[in-house]
């Protein structure tokens, strides 16, 4: 295993204690239980970073213990209390959804998942990810949110290619830890993203310069020249310059949901991640500062009347080369970040 630098590790000590205290706003006499593995240098380093940040923490090994172990330290816990959990692939415990059982019992979760994705070099964009800029997610995400909400339509600019949306948007939700509004607080991090589809999925159209997309395995796939997609009626009808991975995800989606909608249009936020800067892991990397949409028919957020939920089986992340991005008349995305009016 490779070890961070020093810097790395004050890094993520001084990450991780701004997170704690600015979006989770954690403090005694709160309780703190953070679960971890030994299996990866992110994890042991995150693992180190929360110990600094909470010593009067509970720190529980998940590899040493028993799955019944680590319920019976969650049963202790009060509502208001928080859980940590550090995790370099997925916990398993049984047939236990951790986060949403956690949620449900009013405790404060904040999950790191998967960091065997961001290996070497990307555990220290990972680390950088993490940092929380409250004026910035805040004042930016909150800024975004109110102008989608009231937009008739957008276009996204991409390599010289549109994609308009010539329709309202349903209700921007809000991934930028301020959690004064929600019913629970904290989630999968690193955090930095505002999402919404269009309200007629069938008014979108044009073409969009793809430049990563997920692949089967939940890993980022980045084609040596980017694809041009083509969307007509809100549906995915060509790409051009494509490759032969893309291609299969397509044809994976057709052939169980007859065709590949274009639903999400997700403004990420985290400006550790950039389109040369990535890690391999689609979920961490879809707060990528810029545009990416979803396709296939699934999407738990918003419920649209044309699909079924058991119907309904993919959510493929795909990332837009953002050059430009309008709500209305008015630009809210240029030179590599976001610039709502007020």
């Amino acid at each position: 295993m490779t070890a961070f630098p020093p810097a790395a590790r004050d890094t993520a000590a001084r990450n991780v204690r701004d997170l704690l205290a600015h979006a989770i706003e954690y403090a005694a006499p709160q309780q703190a239980l953070v679960v971890f593995d030994h299996r990866s240098p992110l994890s042991l380093v995150l693992a180190d970073a929360y110990r600094a940040a909470l010593p009067e923490g509970r720190f529980i090994d998940f590899d040493t213990v028993q799955a019944a172990d680590v319920l019976a330290a969650f049963e202790q816990l009060q509502a208001g209390d928080l859980v940590v959990l550090v995790q370099t692939t997925s916990f398993r415990l049984n047939e236990y959804r951790i986060r949403m059982e956690l949620f449900k019992r009013g405790l404060k979760v904040i999950e790191h998942m998967h960091l065997s994705r961001m290996p070497d070099g990307q555990g220290l964009v990972y680390i950088d990810a993490l940092a929380y800029d409250p004026a910035y997610y805040r004042g930016v995400g909150h800024a975004l949110k109110t102008r989608i909400d009231r937009a008739q339509s957008g276009v996204v600019e991409s390599g010289g290619e549109r994609l308009v949306f010539a329709s309202a948007f349903e209700e921007a939700k809000l991934n930028i830890g301020d959690y004064s509004a929600m019913k629970n607080v904290g989630g999968l991090f690193p955090i930095g993203e505002v999402f919404t589809e269009a309200q007629d999925l069938e008014a979108v159209n044009g073409r969009a310069k793809v430049f990563v997309f997920g692949d089967t395995t939940f890993h980022v796939n980045r084609p040596a020249t980017p694809i041009t997609m083509i969307v007509e009626k809100g549906r995915v009808t060509g790409a051009e310059n494509s490759t032969p991975e893309f291609d299969n995800m397509l044809a994976i989606i057709r052939a169980h949901e007859g065709e590949v909608w274009v639903r999400e249009l997700g403004f990420g936020m985290n400006r550790a991640f950039s389109r040369e800067r990535t890690v391999d892991d689609i979920g961490t990397y879809e707060r990528m500062c810029g545009i990416h949409l979803s396709l296939g028919a699934k999407h738990g957020q918003y419920q649209k009347p044309q699909f079924k939920r058991k119907d309904a089986r993919y959510h493929v992340d795909v990332f837009v080369q953002t050059d430009a991005v309008y709500l209305d008349d008015e630009q809210v995305y240029r030179d590599g970040g976001w610039a709502p009016a007020s």
